[in-house]
């Protein structure tokens, strides 16, 4: 009981990270500063690109280090399998990230709400499925801990915070109420658990591809911070502050992978 009572508190943890951040509509007034937008995206960037090496990239590898030199190939196809889907679900999906007027993907009738919604899907639907697919890996006793997996959870939590407020602060200047703010952004948050539990209920039959799985989730993540997150942080001015944050974020996931693991 203990175990899953584990898992379920580490699948809910990222979403609780999110509503947390979206809760700062209550607190602040008009839209967030654009120093402070820029520190909390480097950050945001920071902890996903640690926990995309130390948490699925080397584990991936160490579970393969029994193949010598093939052991990084797992590693390397599921890494650019990550990347590919990722960039054609960019591709087909309508979508329009914060701070811009030119939607990306098919035309389509969609609001401009529905737009940044379907953005934030794209976004958190790969640091949902890193949740799960360490849950796995730590059900499965192929080498990663429990410690881990919840390590990983509350990594995905921390940097939700800013993501949270990111989203929930803009929509509260554009004209919505607090409350309606609060709930978009905190809704935006739900696929993570979603995702964690499809690639969870799957794990049996995941197991023999684990270490795929892992970077898969890696590279995902890899291609939300490089094509969204890092853009939207070093253009303009204060760039310097998001790479303050980036290396904050950065260590943070490290040492808590480290420690925790």
């Amino acid at each position: 009981m203990h175990y899953e009572l584990c898992i379920i508190t580490g699948l809910l943890i990222p979403m609780l990270g999110t509503m947390l951040g979206s809760a700062f509509v209550f607190l602040m007034k008009g839209d967030m500063p654009e120093r402070m937008q820029k520190l909390l995206l480097g950050f945001a960037s920071g902890v996903m690109v640690a926990a995309s090496v130390w948490s699925l990239l080397i584990p991936a590898m160490e579970m393969e280090a029994g193949k010598g030199a093939l052991s990084v190939v797992p590693a390397a196809v599921g890494f650019l399998s990550g990347v590919g889907f990722l960039l054609l679900i960019d591709v087909v999906t309508p979508h329009l990230h914060l701070g811009t007027d030119k939607p990306e993907g098919p035309r389509s009738h969609l609001s401009r709400t529905a737009m940044l919604a379907l953005a934030v899907t794209i976004h958190n639907l790969p640091e949902g499925m890193a949740v799960g697919v360490v849950f796995a890996g730590a059900d499965s006793g192929m080498g990663i801990s429990l410690a881990s997996a919840v390590a990983m959870s509350l990594g995905i939590a921390i940097q939700n915070i800013p993501e949270g407020a990111i989203i929930s602060m803009p929509m509260r200047a554009a004209g919505n109420s607090r409350w309606r703010s609060f709930v978009i952004g905190s809704l935006s948050g739900a696929v993570e658990p979603m995702g964690a539990v499809a690639v969870l209920l799957l794990a049996s039959l995941l197991t023999p591809v684990l270490p795929y799985m892992l970077a898969f989730a890696a590279g995902a993540m890899m291609y939300v911070v490089v094509e969204e997150l890092i853009p939207e942080a070093s253009g303009g001015q204060h760039s310097n502050l998001s790479t303050i944050g980036f290396a904050v974020g950065f260590v943070l996931m490290m040492v808590l992978d480290v420690v925790m693991g």
